[in-house]
């Protein structure tokens, strides 16, 4: 994707993690705040955010006030002092797919000063298969679910994996989309730095909860020649973290409730906490990748 197409092609913005890519082609993220203005005026080039499983039209116990959340978030990405490049939003925007919630997020996200890509969650295409998420957020330039674009010397690619769930409830990609995949990573060099996007982790996490993707294996070949790949998701609403190889995960916290950490409940249902503790474990992290593989994580809460 050009540079000028790019910019047309995205129009929105939201909070999580903000990542900066240096001139080493590596990752490095940045925490929120006044205190890292030096640290971003010296960072080259490209900045982007990811926020993730927002749950607009939420309202139970967990967090009766998802929009208020949501939108304390945004004025934290209204503050940053260097603007990133572009936002990713990593899935369920909403909690019912309704019409009136992709609306109300809509309107949330437009106060928001940077474009943004997006992606579906599983809570964004309940009985339609993502029909009233596609005319909300056009998906007119994503084939079979998968979209791509250049930024910066680093390649992202954003995935669909949650149209086809099986008896297990995992996530699947599907070979159509596998197959797009292929071809355009094809044309990239092995040293290409890579960052990959989905809803569900593309890995066994926790598959008893159906927090992995079927097809994951397939994928995970074709990333293993990259020298450094990144791959950023939601749905646990929790930050773990995950290595295989040059392959680094990476989930995200939400901005609406907590969920369980893996196998501590009897499913992944919305915790309760007390008033007071609940936007400690809602926000962004910050992520620093250095020379030799190292790397430097920060939790930001929204407390």
């Amino acid at each position: 994707m050009k540079r000028r197409k790019f910019i047309e092609h995205v129009g929105w913005t939201g909070l999580g993690i903000l990542w900066v890519v240096g001139e080493n082609g590596l990752l490095t993220s940045c925490k929120v705040g006044n205190s890292e203005e030096q640290k971003l005026s010296n960072s080259a080039a490209l900045s982007f955010v990811q926020i993730s499983d927002t749950h607009m039209g939420f309202d139970k116990p967990a967090n009766t006030h998802v929009k208020e959340t949501f939108t304390k978030a945004i004025n934290a990405i209204n503050a940053l002092p260097t603007p990133p490049a572009f936002v990713i939003h990593t899935g369920d925007i909403t909690h019912l797919s309704k019409p009136a919630e992709f609306d109300q997020a809509k309107q949330i996200l437009s106060q928001l000063k940077a474009p943004l890509f997006t992606l579906p969650g599983e809570h964004d295409t309940i009985g339609d298969r993502g029909k009233a998420y596609s005319e909300a957020f056009s998906q007119k330039d994503k084939k079979e679910g998968f979209e791509s674009w250049d930024h910066s010397g680093i390649h992202f690619v954003s995935l669909t994996n949650v149209l086809e769930f099986g008896d297990t409830g995992k996530g699947k990609l599907g070979q159509a989309q596998l197959d797009v995949l292929s071809k355009d990573l094809a044309r990239q060099k092995q040293d290409t730095p890579l960052v990959v996007f989905s809803h569900i982790p593309l890995y066994d996490l926790y598959p008893q909860w159906g927090w992995a993707t079927a097809d994951s294996a397939s994928l995970l070949s074709l990333l293993s020649r990259f020298s450094s790949v990144t791959v950023l998701n939601g749905h646990i609403h929790q930050v773990i973290q995950h290595t295989e190889g040059n392959i680094r995960f990476s989930t995200a916290a939400s901005t609406a409730y907590p969920l369980p950490s893996p196998g501590k409940a009897e499913k992944p249902a919305p915790v309760k906490l007390p008033e007071n503790d609940l936007l400690a474990v809602l926000g962004f992290r910050s992520v620093e990748f250095v020379p030799k593989n190292d790397v430097k994580i920060d939790q930001h809460s929204l407390a």
